[in-house]
């Protein structure tokens, strides 16, 4: 329009258009002022921030309500209006600290200084055109800025100076005052009514500068501390900094960039602009400050996080104009591991199994460069998981009870630490005495193991590390003597960054570069990588929360070129960030559930377990659970507890609530005596063990979710006592998951059909018929012959049922309802059950029983 001539007159709207503020909304810079007050003496101790604010807020509705006056005030009118609080301090020096705060924390909208440059280059005349109670003199002194020179000699047209605001009669003085016809006026502003509605209706032609949309509105009300609602953002303001732009910013770079067009990718984008790129622009800018503070040159970023964050903090330290570099580097946890092995150690072989997830004796084997001739003693136990610590120990035996294996051992030791020093020397990373890593963090394994490594080589090379978070781990790198630091969390405090510690996961697949993992080196030091494992859709979409990313650092950037731009550094600034962050992985919006469920994670530690982010055996779980069953979800069971109750509204909201502490989580959970369930199972010398006790709860469904696990080896009968009282169930199916004999894979049985309990042993309770069963003691319990369905033991067992209970009286009163007699009901275990029950069934019993069973 500017440029065909169209527009005989462009018009700008001051406040949220031409200049915006670095607070997430207005009326929050008033809670910076108070503090600025106080620290003056002007305000006195006693009225913190959030009453200063609601004061400022009840005392210009009061002036505006003044018939004498009009609506319209000025803001000398409005401090007269205010409470005597503030001592001698004459009002022309509260209305003057006001108006040095909104110099202070506005900032210019580029975009829109650029179409005024333009206006000014085709000789289009300028005006503005504000609803404010600011004088002429304030405004004049906020727009005085070097980028604004297009606006020196711009008409100024200010509703305290005319009595009316847009929406009542301003539009109408501009039209007559201007002479100008109202279809040459074009005028571009952010309030719907006021600058594109009132302004149609008199046949200006409009255009709305949209500074938010309705997706990051739901991104911004999770952020928010209980109690408060989207139009205060008083908990988010620092007193320094307000909220250090980050809410417009991020506002604004989602309308700057070109989302994808496919949902899930533009699901994928919006999340790297409004939560991982604020996140990783503050880490980056301050682990860049904190190399520069400390000399360092170089900050070494591991792969394959290390290609984004090296990218990233270089950026951070360029724009800052600091001395500091960062470079990629591949490491990995698994190589590292390897490395630092003490291969003659029966113990580190223990832990070092230990830290893999189902691992195979094959998969290991592998990994220490062996053949399976090579140990003679794991020649039959090639495919068998090592699940559980009795078995992990048995084969660091067969590994270590030779010299001639201990040799091997070593060999491979060595020869992988001479590839990764090999690595290092020739990246330069070895150069200097300090190797400084940067990465996202958890338990600082990669340090530890690296520092051991470079000590057991006799280099005088000392590692220290920048993470954006350790969780309890991160204690072991002081204990070890080595020096790091966490930017929003270190060794699992503050204890309010528990959910970014909890699920670390869907981080490190928004930020890994798209290649495989880490395997080792080849001779020459170069990098042996796995082959991409990721779905072609989480390739796109992760490449598009890549660009969500960079387009938020960049739109950081352009602003940071200021001088005195705030920094990402400080506690109030980590502080935001950490919100952001944790908001989003205890409450993911719908669309990001629908994105993220779908993900896979890889181990990457030396087996090749893979995860998705929404398992597929808690699914049919998810009417089941309660929001304390989500809190106790072991990390193998959801990597993202959030991800999993965004399914359910009702439980999501639960969550948010017990998350925030608005209620505890004794809340959730039902009066009286705690529901605790026991499994019990029986080994190969007919022996019953006592399992683990587990507490249940009634969901919001009126339904309950129990999962039990007993992590041994030769399981050949499992005994669940589901409620652990009296009590009528309806048992709507029962999973076990296990691994069998020598397959190393996950084995599954599952019991959901009436057909499927019939076969089953009730032991001191009857069944009713179909998926009813009434439980008579607190030891009553069902039979799982898992022995007889795959014909062997098992191993590593996990059982989850998904249940309703009636409970009926503990004192064992309640009538015995009839029940249908299952074939294959031995009276005999059932008496000796009885008899024995939480003691266990004789050995030679069950045998008979097993027997009989097997013959069904």
């Amino acid at each position: 329009m500017i440029i065909d001539g169209s527009a005989g007159v462009v018009s700008f709207d001051v406040f949220d258009t031409l200049l915006w503020r670095r607070v997430p909304q207005p009326t929050d810079m008033f809670t910076v002022l108070a503090a600025r007050l106080r620290a003056t003496g002007a305000l006195p101790e006693w009225v913190n921030d959030a009453a200063f604010r609601h004061v400022r807020i009840v005392s210009e509705a009061k002036s505006r309500s003044r018939e004498t006056l009009g609506p319209e005030v000025s803001l000398f009118e409005i401090w007269e209006a205010m409470p005597p609080l503030f001592g001698s301090t004459a009002v022309g020096d509260l209305v003057a600290a006001e108006v040095a705060i909104e110099r202070e924390f506005t900032v210019v909208d580029p975009d829109v200084a650029e179409i005024a440059e333009l206006a000014r280059e085709h000789g289009v005349p300028i005006i503005l055109v504000s609803d404010t109670y600011f004088t002429e003199k304030h405004l004049d002194h906020l727009l005085d800025r070097p980028e604004l020179a297009a606006f020196e000699s711009a008409r100024v047209f200010r509703s305290q100076a005319y009595g009316s605001d847009k929406g009542a009669g301003l539009w109408d003085i501009v039209i007559r005052e201007l002479g100008v016809a109202p279809e040459r006026i074009l005028h571009i502003g952010d309030n719907h009514f006021p600058d594109v509605e009132a302004a149609a209706e008199r046949g200006i032609r409009a255009v709305q500068y949209q500074r938010i949309d309705p997706e990051f509105i739901e991104v911004l009300e999770r952020e928010l501390e209980p109690g408060h609602t989207i139009g205060s953002y008083s908990a988010m303001v620092d007193p320094r900094h307000g909220d250090f732009g980050l809410t417009s910013l991020r506002a604004k770079a989602l309308f700057a960039g070109e989302p994808p067009t496919q949902e899930a990718a533009r699901a994928a984008w919006r999340y790297g602009v409004s939560v991982m790129g604020p996140v990783l622009t503050g880490f980056s800018e301050w682990v860049a400050w904190q190399a520069r503070e400390a000399g360092l040159a170089t900050v070494w970023c591991p792969m394959r996080e290390g290609e984004m964050l090296a990218e990233m903090v270089g950026a951070a330290a360029a724009v800052r104009g600091w001395p500091v570099q960062a470079k990629p580097i591949w490491l990995s946890r698994h190589v590292t591991s390897l490395a630092a092995l003490n291969s003659c150690d029966t113990e580190e072989i223990v832990g070092f199994i230990n830290q893999r997830h189902e691992l195979t004796v094959r998969q290991l084997l592998e990994t220490l460069d062996l053949r399976p001739g090579d140990v003679a003693a794991l020649a039959g136990e090639l495919d068998t998981m090592m699940d559980d610590q009795d078995r992990a120990r048995r084969v660091a035996v067969a590994l270590t009870e030779t010299p001639l294996l201990r040799n091997r051992l070593q060999v491979t030791v060595t020869a992988a630490r001479e590839r990764l020093l090999a690595h290092l020397r020739a990246e330069g990373a070895l150069d200097t005495p300090e190797l400084a890593l940067c990465d996202l963090g958890w338990g600082g394994t990669i340090q530890l193991d690296l520092a051991k490594v470079l000590k057991l080589a006799n280099i005088g090379v000392s590692v220290s590390a920048y993470y954006l978070a350790t969780d309890d781990r991160g204690i072991r790198i002081p204990l070890a003597g080595l020096k790091s630091q966490g930017y929003l969390a270190e060794s699992g405090q503050p204890h309010d960054a528990s959910a970014i510690i909890r699920s670390p996961e869907i981080l490190e697949q928004t930020v890994n570069a798209l290649c495989g993992s880490l395997l080792g080196f080849d001779a020459a030091g170069e990098p042996v990588l796995s082959p991409v494992g990721d779905r072609e859709h989480q390739l796109v979409e992760r490449r598009a929360v890549h660009e969500g990313i960079h387009l938020f650092q960049a739109m950081w950037e352009r602003f940071a070129r200021q001088d005195d731009w705030p920094l990402l550094v400080g506690p109030a600034a980590r502080a935001r960030l950490a919100g952001i962050l944790a908001a989003a992985l205890k409450r993911p919006t719908q669309q990001e559930a629908r994105l993220f469920a779908s993900w896979q994670h890889e181990d990457n530690f030396g087996s090749h377990a893979v995860t998705k982010m929404l398992p597929d055996d808690l699914v049919p779980a998810l009417p089941y659970l309660s929001v304390n069953d989500m809190a106790e979800l072991q990390l193998r069971d959801a990597f993202w507890p959030g991800l999993i109750a965004a399914s359910d509204p009702a439980l999501s909201a639960a969550m948010g609530l017990l998350s925030a502490g608005t209620i505890p989580a004794e809340a959730f959970e039902p009066a009286g005596e705690r529901f605790e369930a026991h499994l019990r199972y029986r080994t190969g010398d007919g022996e019953w063990h006592d399992g683990p006790r587990k507490r249940f709860r009634i969901n919001h469904n009126g339904l309950s979710f129990l999962r039990m696990r007993a992590d041994v080896a030769d399981v050949h009968d499992v005994a669940i006592a589901i409620p652990g009282r009296p009590a009528i169930v309806r048992v709507d199916w029962i999973e076990a998951v296990f691994t069998s004999g020598s397959d190393a894979r996950p084995r599954t049985l599952r019991w959901e059909q009436p057909d499927d309990f019939a076969p089953l042993t009730f032991a001191e309770c009857t069944w009713l018929g179909g998926n009813m069963v009434q439980f008579h003691k607190p030891y009553s319990a069902m039979w799982l012959p898992l022995a007889d369905a795959t014909g062997g033991a098992t191993s590593s067992i996990r059982v989850t049922v998904g249940f309703a209970m009636l409970p009926e009286s503990r004192s064992e009163f309640s009538p015995r309802l009839p029940g249908v007699q299952p074939p294959g009901l031995v009276d005999r275990v059932r008496e000796q059950y009885r008899a024995k029950g939480a003691i266990g069934v004789a050995a030679g019993a069950v045998r008979v029983a097993a027997r009989r069973l097997a013959g069904h």
